[in-house]
């Protein structure tokens, strides 16, 4: 039987993060991606009492639109695993770390040779980028993508069109073997992420993950590892969880999370984030504001 989720309070009553940073699909958001109203108040409560929270995610910048009401002042929140830095209001990518082109044209080669049936789509600041037959299952609209072969993105010279993720996908594969495979391919040359997705590899530039991109906002406002609280539930939540100064694994978070962060608390589709918020609010009481990064 699982271990039940740690009562937070019982390590330095009264003591509370200075940001919450967590993921959202299998996290913040149910199961069937929806945010609930009792989400919504924690987060507004912890901002009303000076701690914000910043969305770390996979998701692609365009798919923060529909959620505004989870977006602090500060209006920022990191995506594509760290690549990107958007702006949400203004719907704009502010910051932008991207795969070297000729790095990135040799691994691509090299998936190739190793996995001849591979599938490649790119998500750019531009937007999303695909090879002919890749699935649209979100059924985005063809202004959000464009289709072509992957090197005739290589061959563009529009900064707009570096590449911040790379994702890959394999008929016939399971996801393991596919990821392995992958792995063995591509080596040190990008940041192999899992999010989730059945069949799909994220890659990432070098130093590109959700640690690299919360430890850079962090810098931005002083705010310490020690004072961050971080959750997540899959393999590309782990270097944000293993930065942060306190991490929770969801219950319905994959095995390697659960085992890796210093806490867990209840599931996504149990509110298991807003419980938390609310524990730490009420066992630290209103206390002094301090202003949330942006106001």
């Amino acid at each position: 039987m699982d271990a039940p989720p740690r009562v937070i309070a019982s390590r330095m009553p009264g003591a509370r993060p200075r940001v919450i940073a967590t993921d959202l699909d299998g996290t913040l958001l149910r199961s069937d991606g929806s945010v609930s109203a009792r989400t919504v108040a924690a987060l507004e409560a912890a901002a009303a009492q000076g701690i914000p929270t910043l969305l770390v995610t996979a998701r692609p910048p365009r798919w923060l639109h529909g959620l505004s009401e989870l977006i602090g002042a500060h209006g920022i929140a990191i995506c594509g695993n760290g690549a990107f830095v958007y702006d949400v209001a203004a719907r704009r990518v502010v910051e932008a770390h991207l795969f070297d082109r000729d790095e990135l044209a040799a691994v691509v080669a090299d998936l190739r040779a190793h996995i001849p049936e591979v599938k490649i789509a790119a998500e750019c600041p531009s937007g999303l980028w695909v090879e002919p037959g890749w699935p649209n299952p979100h059924r985005e609209a063809d202004a959000h993508r464009r289709t072509g072969a992957i090197e005739e993105l290589l061959a563009s010279e529009h900064p707009d069109d570096g590449v911040g993720k790379l994702l890959g996908l394999a008929r016939g594969h399971s996801t393991a073997d596919f990821l392995a495979a992958v792995r063995a391919s591509v080596g040190d040359r990008a940041v192999l992420a899992y999010s989730g997705a059945f069949g799909l590899a994220e890659l990432n530039p070098p130093g590109v993950t959700k640690a690299a991109g919360l430890a850079r906002w962090c810098d931005e406002y002083g705010i310490r590892a020690a004072e961050v609280w971080a959750f997540g539930d899959m393999p590309n939540d782990l270097p944000m969880l293993r930065w942060a100064g306190r991490s929770f694994a969801v219950a319905n978070a994959d095995a390697e999370v659960l085992s890796a962060a210093t806490d867990r608390c209840p599931a996504n589709d149990d509110d298991g984030v807003a419980q938390i918020i609310e524990q730490v609010l009420s066992a630290s009481g209103a206390g002094p504001h301090v202003a949330e990064p942006g106001k």
